[in-house]
């Protein structure tokens, strides 16, 4: 059944997917600049592609409202290990222009989190592959 609830779940399945999809394609664009961005935050820089296969599927998961709940958690976790290891300022000991953005982008990085558990505790809602198999889709 289409509804607010339904619509307001699609919506924001799509807009999270919008983050994650393309942050994974890119990755696998520059695998050389990836690995090195990933190794200046203190893991072996492999773990990009691994962060980048994370981000495409988890997205395509969340987009489409498969598995919703495990690709959501996923996505929130990575969400929030990515803001601590290249965003957190204390950290990372910056001042001026670079600490107000990169705070801004770990604030980012909590909120994209805090939708995905949402996300995870209610469901990918009735417009989702996840409603079509029978999962629970409370949203």
């Amino acid at each position: 059944m289409i509804n607010l609830s339904s619509l307001a779940a699609l919506a924001g399945r799509v807009l999270i997917a919008l983050v994650f999809i393309p942050a994974g394609f890119g990755k696998f664009g520059d695998i050389a600049g990836t690995m090195a961005y990933t190794a200046s935050g203190g893991l072996p820089g492999v773990f990009g592609l691994g962060a980048g296969a994370l981000e495409l599927l988890g997205g395509l998961a969340i987009l489409v409202g498969w598995q919703t709940r495990w690709a959501a958690l996923g996505l929130a976790g990575f969400a929030l290990l990515a803001g601590y290891l290249y965003h957190y300022v204390p950290a990372q000991g910056l001042e001026g222009f670079d600490a107000v953005l990169q705070t801004l982008m770990f604030q980012k990085n909590l909120a994209i989190a805090g939708g995905l558990l949402i996300l995870a505790g209610l469901g990918a809602g009735g417009l989702s592959l996840d409603a079509r198999q029978g999962r629970l889709v409370a949203a």
